[in-house]
């Protein structure tokens, strides 16, 4: 079985992503591999300390990526910040004997580093096109604890579970290792708060990630963080707004100022999303100009709607409507242009991560998150069968078989895009829906 089967079958997808299959991602001809170690999103701390406690197992995993695509350079972007991480990194690297293919680019502490195609322009000075992946560019991008899941691949090991950093309003932030399937209120739960009715919990990081919708869903794959924040405190309140609250907020305090066009990270790569023309189109009901600011192009960084815009509306959820609007239609935008080039401005309007910080009103929260020994032993697990971008595993296990830990429970439909599940636990099948496979301890 070679490195690409071996990723298929462990189940291996984009983790603190969409979870986009990495066999794949991974089925291709690229000339860059780049390694996505930003982990610009707040309060975050998974990745930066993976490379530190695992580097030789994410090297490793992340030069074996390399090969199998055909990269002629494999380069790891890491926050210069983040120095120790570095350190270790590149004398691991030489240690290894690696220092031929694999290194480290330092990255600017700004938001959104860790966007794929920002990623890619920073490290390679290449743009990806309009509605494209870094691969038109000849990159192919992973980031760190997916690659430790390659390396574990390589070695027969599926994917069971995940890390996940636990930060906000707590008396202790911390971030362990997590069986996939287990109950999110016991992961909470690590933070020293016991009841959550004063609490609203951010599933992801506090730019991107949205309310967690039901405390009592279980833990996937893709799960990267969880912030614990008041349900009064600002950012809740802002990230809670419907649809019908965003437009009538944009229909009575836009400006037009094109702050949220200007601060845009797509438009400063010299994408022609904007915003500003988005919401002017809403706010006229002029369809056409609305369709216009390419709101097809917006990659929901938030930082339009969290930081950029003066007046406090909602650019985001405008682009959102739209594209709906538009999907609805059966409008699928097709670039006109084939190279882009960044606007010469972008250098003076990155946004750097204590600012954002500050603005979110979380400066206070922005603190270590060490990596804790606590073990977790979930009586129960749900596995979903949907933890990634494509179809849901089709389960090939019964009520009443009895599991292992890593064993195949879920495989991908015939013909489609997709990634396999395996069971977090020895136990026995309690449930079989096309939703979960119920797993309880032996």
């Amino acid at each position: 079985m070679n490195l690409l089967e071996k990723v298929r079958e462990a189940g291996v997808v984009g983790a603190g992503g969409a979870g986009f299959p990495t066999h794949v991602k991974l089925n291709a001809q690229a000339e860059y591999i780049l390694l996505n170690g930003a982990e610009c999103e707040p309060l975050l701390r998974v990745d930066q300390q993976l490379m530190a406690i695992y580097p030789d197992e994410i090297i490793k995993g992340f030069e074996a990526a390399g090969r199998l695509v055909g990269a002629q350079k494999a380069i790891m972007g890491v926050k210069g910040k983040h120095k120790e991480v570095i350190k270790i990194l590149r004398e691991r690297i030489n240690a290894l004997q690696l220092q031929d293919f694999v290194s480290v680019h330092e990255l600017e502490d700004v938001y959104p580093a860790g966007d794929e195609q920002v990623l890619v322009y920073e490290i390679t000075r290449r743009v990806v096109p309009e509605a494209g992946i870094p691969l038109n560019v000849g990159c192919v991008v992973v980031n760190s604890e997916t690659a430790l899941n390659i390396y574990k691949a390589s070695q027969g090991q599926a994917v069971t579970e995940t890390y996940i950093t636990i930060a906000g309003d707590v008396p202790q932030a911390l971030t362990c290792k997590v069986p996939v399937g287990t109950p999110i209120i016991d992961v909470l739960k690590t933070s020293g708060i016991e009841n959550f009715d004063g609490y609203t919990i951010i599933d992801g990081g506090p730019m991107m990630g949205p309310l967690l919708e039901n405390i009592n869903g279980v833990v996937t794959k893709k799960d990267k963080g969880y912030i614990i924040l008041d349900k009064d405190h600002a950012l809740v309140v802002k990230k809670g707004a419907t649809f019908n609250q965003a437009e009538r907020g944009n229909k009575a305090s836009c400006e037009q100022c094109r702050m949220c066009t200007d601060l845009c990270p797509r438009y400063l790569l010299g994408h022609n999303l904007q915003p500003h023309k988005v919401i002017r189109g809403l706010n006229y009901a002029i369809p056409e100009l609305a369709k216009g600011g390419n709101p097809q192009l917006c990659c929901q960084c938030n930082l339009c709607q969290l930081f950029s815009c003066p007046a406090g509306i909602y650019p985001k959820t405008a682009n959102m409507i739209a594209r709906k609007t538009l999907e609805e239609e059966g409008y699928r935008y097709k670039p006109t242009e084939t190279e882009f080039n960044a606007r010469n401005s972008r250098e003076y309007r990155l946004v750097p991560s204590k600012r954002l910080v500050a603005r979110l009103g979380l400066s206070s929260y922005d603190k270590p998150a060490p990596m804790t020994d606590i073990l977790f032993k979930p009586d129960i697990v749900r596995i979903a069968t949907r933890q990634h971008v494509g179809a849901p595993a089709i389960p090939i296990v019964q009520v009443g078989d009895k599991v292992k830990e890593g064993q195949l429970i879920g495989n991908i439909p015939e013909n489609s895009l997709g990634a396999t599940i395996h069971s977090s636990i020895n136990g026995t099948v309690t449930e079989v829906s096309d939703t979960f496979i119920v797993i309880r301890r032996d």
